[in-house]
């Protein structure tokens, strides 16, 4: 957890090494000069972005408003060198490594860019996030629990073997992205595109997922268990899938090709909707055992 008194300190020494007044800070930053006071007296604390323009500024690596960094390894610097950094420099400096010290957990992100970022880890658990990005990010092995994540973007990143529990996720943009193998347990999803993202081998253990967008969305080897589903588009192929004592409501079936997938002990199956589908002989016997509604689908011969 990030400690506001110490940033502050950090801010403070790093800003008289460059002989700059709060005032002049300021303006760097675009702030005010009372919002510097209130940063260095520990009152308050730069958001994530900030801090990434804070350190730009003194030339020092974001880990260094870490707990565990010292502040003697903090070198004598001067804006001017600043300002000479080439932009590939500049680039590589805001796609921040974050080290093992590092802990975001228990924090209000609102408005701040993650894109890029590597070996989050555990790193976000019980945070809430507001309109954050993490673009392209490598969210690999990714921890949380009891997260409120609202209105952010993930496009195209990587949330393969990801593990997330007791948390809720609010019409936020998944696309393109990467949930190999990944397990939602107890989490509230909805209002989220996952258009062309990938579910292989994901699991979705007690999980409330509904009005949701899956266009285009790979669903192999899916376990969807004890799990409410609501305001739904199934479409292309499911293979190798599982549903089981699952809730189905104003669910649809629509131009899907069904493969090898189970059904069983589903709750309002028999109001599934399956629009121009087909299925394999396995596949239709689970869903006529499990009383669906087999109008609309063709038996794969």
């Amino acid at each position: 957890m990030l400690n506001s008194r110490s940033i502050g300190n950090k801010i403070a020494e790093a800003r008289k090494k460059m002989n700059f007044s709060q005032a002049e800070l300021a303006q760097h930053v675009s702030i005010s000069p009372q919002a510097v006071g209130k940063w260095e007296r520990g009152e308050s604390m730069p958001d994530i972005t900030t801090l990434n323009r804070l350190a730009e500024i003194f030339g020092v690596d974001l880990n260094y408003f870490s707990d565990s960094f010292q502040t003697s390894e903090l070198a004598p610097t001067s804006y001017e060198h600043v300002d000479q950094r080439t932009a590939e420099d500049a680039a590589l400096k805001k796609k921040t490594r974050f080290n093992s010290n590092w802990d975001l957990s228990r924090g209000n992100w609102k408005d701040a860019d993650f894109s890029g970022l590597k070996n989050l880890k555990e790193k976000f658990s019980s945070s809430n996030m507001k309109n954050c990005k993490f673009k392209h990010a490598d969210l690999t092995g990714l921890i949380l629990g009891n997260n409120n994540i609202e209105l952010c973007d993930f496009t195209s990143s990587d949330l393969r073997d990801s593990k997330i529990q007791s948390s809720n996720l609010m019409n936020n943009q998944f696309n393109e992205c990467s949930f190999i193998d990944a397990e939602f347990l107890k989490t509230n999803i909805e209002k989220c595109d996952f258009s062309k993202a990938d579910f292989s081998g994901t699991e979705m253990l007690g999980v409330n997922f509904g009005k949701n967008i899956v266009k285009d969305t790979v669903w192999k080897f899916t376990l969807f268990k004890k799990s409410n589903l609501s305001h739904l588009v199934f479409e292309g192929i499911l293979e190798d899938c599982h549903f089981e004592l699952c809730g189905f409501y104003q669910v649809t079936f629509e131009n899907a090709t069904i493969l090898n997938t189970f059904f069983k002990n589903n709750a309002k199956f028999k109001k599934v909707q399956f629009i121009n589908c087909k299925a394999d002989s396995i596949s239709y016997a689970f869903l006529k055992n499990n009383q669906a509604n087999l109008t609309g689908i063709t038996l794969i011969a």
